[in-house]
């Protein structure tokens, strides 16, 4: 039975939801693949590859893929992730096999429903993503990820990762314990032995230049102290050392992006992504009236924006009972049944949790229902 009133919603249809096209494709067949991106507000230049795709992610960090492949990520020669598999969205914590697993169980809220945020959160604190984590936001060309904006990988710089990576003590582990990856001093880790090898500067700057050793400093002549004196073709040892310092203060650290700016980076992701996976769905009402001599059995029905409605899973609540009780759901018609139980005046928001097919993550809908 359908409901006597009913509001029709407000929908804001995100163009991130089943994106198509071919990003340096190596299939020259007739039928499109599909696009993906990696993170949500932009990560360029990491090369990918599937069982028929190439290429290298552009500003939106989008990647093209084909149903039932995987995914393997690169900067350059370095190595990032293999086996990942491809889906619209794609996130760092799925980079690793263990993290991919445990994001498949979600926990459950105060109010009782399934969700995967927490799940998310949770797996946060983990050293092989805080570790790839922070040395990609080195990589970014300006180093200052702000909210809403994405990482930007240039050319340049893979082109000096590329160069660098022979020269390491040792290989690029994310693996190893975040105090070991990080370390600075007279052993510093293979790490931060690759940033200080690459110069986030244009090419010619004086800060790419090799810094004046102390030797060259030492054996510089003093500035004379009057300032008529100086020869301007004369590089003083005050010069040099202002000049060796500004150089050394240019290169980049493992310790300038810490595990919270990680984290907050990786949270602001994973909310936007969820964000926009919900926001590719809606209830076929959001607001329902009935008097309250209509118990009849009435229906509410999660739909797509732009195609079919799969899910996964569904669930419901009914945040007053005595007003407004569940009947029964449905993952496979993608509905929830209610009928009133309560009298005139009484109301009650019908909550809706349910996964969409092919994802791990949880969508969250509600329906007001007034009773007359």
């Amino acid at each position: 039975m359908r409901s006597v009133h009913r509001t029709a919603p407000l929908i804001t249809l995100l163009s991130t939801l089943a994106l198509s096209g071919c990003l340096g494709s190596d299939d020259g067949g007739a039928t499109a693949a599909n696009t993906g991106q990696i993170n949500y507000n932009g990560f360029s230049g990491l090369s990918y590859r599937t069982a028929s795709q190439s290429g290298t992610t552009n500003a939106d960090g989008e990647f093209s893929y084909y149903p039932g492949e995987t995914l393997s990520f690169q900067i350059g020669d370095l190595v990032l992730a293999e086996g990942v598999p491809a889906r619209p969205h794609v996130t760092l914590l799925e980079f690793f096999p263990d993290i991919r697993g445990a994001l498949q169980t979600p926990t459950v809220d105060a109010e009782g429903l399934r969700t995967h945020t927490r799940t998310e959160l949770n797996l946060l604190d983990n050293g092989a993503l805080m570790n790839l984590t922070r040395l990609l936001m080195s990589l970014d060309w300006t180093q200052g990820v702000q909210e809403d904006e994405g990482i930007e990988i240039r050319q340049r710089v893979i082109g000096q990762l590329n160069a660098a990576l022979p020269l390491l003590d040792a290989p690029i582990d994310f693996n190893v314990p975040t105090t070991e990856f990080t370390a600075r001093g007279t052993t510093p880790s293979p790490a931060n032995q690759l940033l200080a090898r690459i110069c986030f500067h244009p090419e010619g700057d004086e800060l790419c230049e090799p810094p004046p050793t102390p030797e060259q400093i030492q054996n510089a002549p003093e500035r004379p102290e009057n300032e008529e004196d100086w020869d301007p073709d004369v590089a003083y040892r005050q010069d040099l050392q202002v000049k060796r310092d500004r150089i050394l203060d240019a290169i980049r650290t493992m310790d300038e992006i810490d595990n919270e700016d990680a984290r907050i980076y990786l949270r602001q992701e994973l909310q936007d992504i969820t964000t926009a996976v919900s926001n590719g769905y809606y209830l076929d009402e959001d607001l329902a009236s009935h008097p309250a001599s209509d118990t009849g059995i009435k229906s509410v029905r999660v739909q797509r924006i732009g195609g079919e409605t799969t899910l996964a899973e569904i669930e419901a609540i009914s945040t007053r009972p005595q007003d407004v009780t569940i009947h029964a759901w449905s993952w496979q018609s993608a509905e929830v049944n209610y009928f009133v139980s309560g009298s005139s005046g009484g109301e009650s928001e019908l909550v809706m949790s349910f996964r969409p097919e092919n994802t791990y993550r949880w969508v969250r809908k509600s329906l007001r229902v007034i009773i007359r």
